[in-house]
């Protein structure tokens, strides 16, 4: 029986993710990982992949080679930094060798994970939702490009390669990786990955308009694509005309961006497919108001946020309304929506994280600004983590609620109090 596409994609696009997510974290500046244990890392990513096709879809080489190929034929978008020659447009000899020798290595290695899934860890029941599962691959790049982003903004490198779509004359995908040292490697990245998301989102949105019969689901998904196009083009505009404004503006999209992913998410997903019923209590609308308005303060705190974060003028009114407003918000909403519905686990599960999430939103804002108050190295290098993670898990936040505000619509439903 031959592979679903969707099966295929979602493996091949999902060890891609996994690979560049290692690969960035191995090689920031902070950290550099040995090569040789990289690489380790790296393989053991390929074979993941090729274990989960094995666990889902059984010893089915050919869609393991197929979504091994994807993976290779991904990643030499990064690939290409080690073969491009000392000039631009120039290419290295050994391009000829490695570009075929490394779709054939991640294919080789995925077949061989897979017949370690199929006769180890064999999945007791079929998997059927793959275009649902390639949503939150999209989800999960866009997540890994949201922090790659804070830590340029953070370490103030947005300016830091001076030309775009190319760099520094290079072609993006060409460009030496011997180059790529500090701020250069943070801005550098986030091209690359910026990219990988646009390719991942533009696959969902063709994957979904040949599957989805719900029109209203295909237009979002292209309502996506253009999002993530745009985003591009303020990336460009803000280095090529040197405007901070349309650094903000693309910071706030950024976020946008992926909480409209979550939603496709939720919206593609087995449950909310299913024809389970909806809850029907009272106080339902209260919910779905309150949800809402959640997400529109979390909308304004992240405005607030991006103009902190890049004019910095506006530090005391984000503090304000982020302890005054948004914090107590996030929780009344979040323990309101852990208890009061016993029988939707999970909005249970949403709401409970709601409310933790913001605390330590709290405490990372609060980090965030004693960090960037002291001088040195070491401190620099603290400031630069906390005032990350602080902008990161305000994504996420903000991709909670609007997760909340989606589902108190399916698996909620209002009743007359007798």
């Amino acid at each position: 029986m031959k592979a679903p596409t969707g099966s295929v994609l979602t493996v091949g696009f999902g060890t891609t993710v996994a690979m560049w997510a290692v690969g960035y974290v191995g090689r920031l500046p902070e950290l550099l990982l040995p090569s040789p244990t990289l690489l380790v890392l790296l393989l053991a990513c390929a074979v993941g992949g090729g274990i989960v096709s094995g666990r889902h879809l059984g010893a089915d080489l050919r869609a393991a080679a197929t979504a091994g190929s994807i993976t290779g034929l991904l990643n030499l978008l990064i690939l290409g930094s080690f073969l491009g020659g000392d000039r631009p447009g120039g290419v290295a000899p050994s391009a000829w060798f490695w570009v075929p020798g490394s779709i054939l290595l991640t294919a080789a290695l995925a077949s061989v994970g897979a017949l370690a899934g199929a006769r180890w860890l064999r999945a007791v029941r079929p998997f059927e939702n793959w275009v649902g599962s390639f949503v939150w691959v999209a989800v999960s790049a866009t997540l890994l490009l949201l922090a790659v982003g804070g830590i340029v903004t953070s370490a103030d490198a947005g300016l830091a390669v001076e030309d775009w779509p190319t760099s520094f004359g290079y072609n993006m995908f060409l460009y030496p990786f011997s180059r790529m040292t500090g701020g250069i490697y943070y801005e550098h990245a986030h091209r690359l990955i910026g990219f990988l998301v646009g390719v991942t989102t533009l696959t969902m949105a063709i994957l979904l308009a040949r599957t989805e019969t719900r029109r209203w689901i295909r237009n979002l998904a292209w309502v996506a694509v253009v999002a993530v196009a745009v985003q591009a083009v303020l990336g460009g505009l803000r280095v090529t005309e040197r405007n901070l404004v349309l650094a903000m503006i693309h910071g706030v999209l950024a976020q946008l961006f992926f909480s409209t992913l979550v939603s496709l998410g939720a919206f593609t997903s087995t449950l909310w497919k299913s024809d389970a019923e909806p809850t029907g209590r009272s106080g339902v609308r209260g919910e779905r108001v309150f949800s809402a308005a959640l997400v529109a303060l979390l909308v304004i705190q992240l405005v607030l946020g991006a103009a902190q974060r890049h004019f910095h003028e506006v530090l005391l009114l984000h503090i304000l309304v982020g302890l005054a407003v948004v914090a107590p918000t996030c929780v009344h909403v979040g323990f309101r929506t852990w208890g009061m519905n016993p029988a939707q686990a999970l909005l249970r599960r949403l709401g409970l994280t709601l409310a933790g999430l913001v605390g330590l939103q709290l405490l990372l804002g609060f980090g965030a600004y004693l960090s960037s108050r002291e001088t040195g190295n070491s401190l620099r290098e603290a400031s630069l983590i906390v005032s990350t993670l602080h902008q990161w898990t305000g994504a996420v936040l903000l991709a909670l609620a609007v997760s909340v505000a989606c589902w108190n619509q399916r698996l909620l439903k209002p009743v007359r109090a007798r």
